[in-house]
């Protein structure tokens, strides 16, 4: 039974994370056409800025709710049906009031945010707001319900939707336009830019929120008051700790605009900064499918949940993976840097830091069961306050001397300051036996050749990949030879005991 269990868990999980890895990925292929197809790089910059708003605003909208859904629909699974109505009940109730009350003050916050002469982005922007927000419970009962086939289906729609728009207006209409503009000029605008990134999120979320009405209708709608008010004082605190750890990944996109004086400038260098640091998801992206991927078979190998070795041994190849992704962006970022226009290429620089800081990041994820399982999640709230604390305090000090280098460099003191202080408490009320003898090798290994290929500089760009494949080679090589499970596999195993 149990091994049922597990391999019902790893097949779900692995639906969940395809769908998720594959939706990060479809969107972050978005970035190179937004750099190539809008005309200049502070109109990438206002989408950078508005989409940080958006990540700030949904994790407020939905206070928690997804977390408390889960936490007492599980409690009394007889009385899931009632749960997801009252849950449905509040988030829809306070969207709705959110979304009403963007549209009729979109003038007065788009003068405060900057946008005074576009204040439909404030209400588009707030109607895709509540719509997600609202479409957060409904997704959460497909999870509860163990039907991760539909759950991903609907999230690949909203990709799909969102990226085929994009096209349509930021491609296909000029091109149609350029040839023939009395087809669509009836409703396309050539100059309208950042405003169709928005249309296309609108036409996407109502699209989903529509597939979305079967799962609404499955909802008890009884209202239940005591019920309610047991949710929220679960779910509030939890948003606390959600708006931190937001905080921590787009305060820095939310506040750049108003920490230099030239306001077109920052809105430009914002821009070059945002584009690079997407560029570098491809951290993100590989590090969640490495724990989607390995999380299973680590619960798989030890039958106990709570198994410390399992813990230990996952930590350390998440480490080795995600400096083997390091060194594979860095070496290549010669080839890489064709992926967004030449007028941004200079921000490239900040990809090594935006990619340690996500090795970090990753880190304090893992690090942070220790709190989960121990039911001390506080501890996670105020280690993300600090974080966010620091991220503001090196942003206002540099940011105005160093622009977006400060914002880099302030991303990577957050989490590392966040991943120390996780385990300092970590090992005081969970110990753990990390391989930190083995975790030290690796890193010194990546960091060392990273550092010889900073030495690498020839004037042929053929010669300089090839010289730099050599030392990711090194780094895989030893790897093998050292620690992965390959070295295991028949043949393959004959050649490195050989060496």
């Amino acid at each position: 039974m149990a091994e049922k269990k597990m391999q019902s868990l790893a097949k779900d999980t692995a639906i969940y994370g395809v769908s998720s890895i594959l939706g990060k990925f479809l969107n972050w292929l978005l970035v190179p056409m937004y750099t190539y197809v809008l005309t200049e790089s502070a109109e990438y910059g206002q989408v950078a800025n508005l989409y940080a708003w958006s990540a700030l605003l949904l994790v407020i909208l939905t206070y928690g709710m997804e977390t408390g859904f889960f936490r007492f629909a599980n409690k009394n699974k007889e009385q899931a049906g009632k749960v997801y109505g009252n849950t449905l009940i509040s988030i829809g109730t306070t969207s709705l009031l959110f979304g009403v009350a963007t549209y009729v003050f979109a003038s007065p916050i788009a003068q405060v945010l900057g946008y005074e002469q576009h204040p439909e982005y404030i209400a588009m922007l707030g109607a895709v707001i509540a719509m997600d927000a609202f479409g957060s419970i409904p997704f959460a009962w497909l999870r509860f319900s163990s039907r991760p086939i539909k759950f991903a289906a609907l999230k690949l729609l909203m990709i799909i939707t969102n990226i085929f728009f994009n096209i349509f207006f930021l491609v296909i209409c000029p091109w149609i336009y350029a040839k023939t503009p009395g087809l669509i000029d009836w409703f396309y605008k050539p100059d309208y830019g950042v405003g169709y990134v928005l249309v296309a999120n609108v036409i996407q979320t109502v699209v989903v929120t529509l597939a979305l009405i079967p799962e609404i209708r499955k909802a008890k709608f009884g209202f239940d008051g005591a019920l309610l008010r047991q949710i929220l004082k679960y779910s509030l605190p939890l948003m606390i700790l959600g708006i931190a750890g937001i905080m921590n990944q787009t305060l820095d996109k939310i506040i750049f605009p108003y920490l230099m004086a030239d306001k077109a400038l920052a809105i430009s260098e914002l821009g070059i900064y945002s584009a690079c640091f997407k560029i570098s998801m491809v951290m993100m992206m590989f590090t969640q499918a490495f724990r989607y991927a390995y999380e299973p078979f680590i619960f798989a190998q030890h039958k106990d949940k709570n198994s410390k070795e399992a813990y230990a041994d996952a930590m350390t190849f998440f480490i080795i993976f995600s400096w083997l992704i390091f060194l594979g962006m860095v070496f290549y970022l010669d080839i890489i840097q064709y992926l967004i226009r030449s007028d941004y290429r200079v921000g490239l620089r900040v990809i090594p830091v935006v990619l340690l800081s996500y090795i970090f990041q990753g880190v304090f994820f893992n690090l942070s069961l220790w709190y989960k399982l121990t039911d001390k999640t506080h501890y996670g709230a105020w280690i993300s306050i600090v974080g966010t604390l620091i991220t503001l305090a090196i942003n206002i000090v540099f940011v105005p001397v160093f622009s977006y280098m400060a914002s880099a460099w302030a991303s990577f003191a957050c989490y590392l300051v966040m991943m120390v202080i996780s385990y300092v408490l970590g090992q005081k009320y969970m110990p753990v036996a990390y391989d930190l003898k083995k975790i030290g090798f690796y890193s010194l290994l990546a960091l060392t050749l990273f550092g010889v290929s900073l030495l690498i500089k020839t004037p042929y760009l053929f010669l300089t990949i090839a010289l730099k494949t050599v030392l990711l080679i090194i780094f895989v090589f030893i790897v093998i030879k050292r620690d992965f499970p390959i070295r295991n596999i028949p043949y393959l195993s004959r050649f490195f005991n050989r060496t």
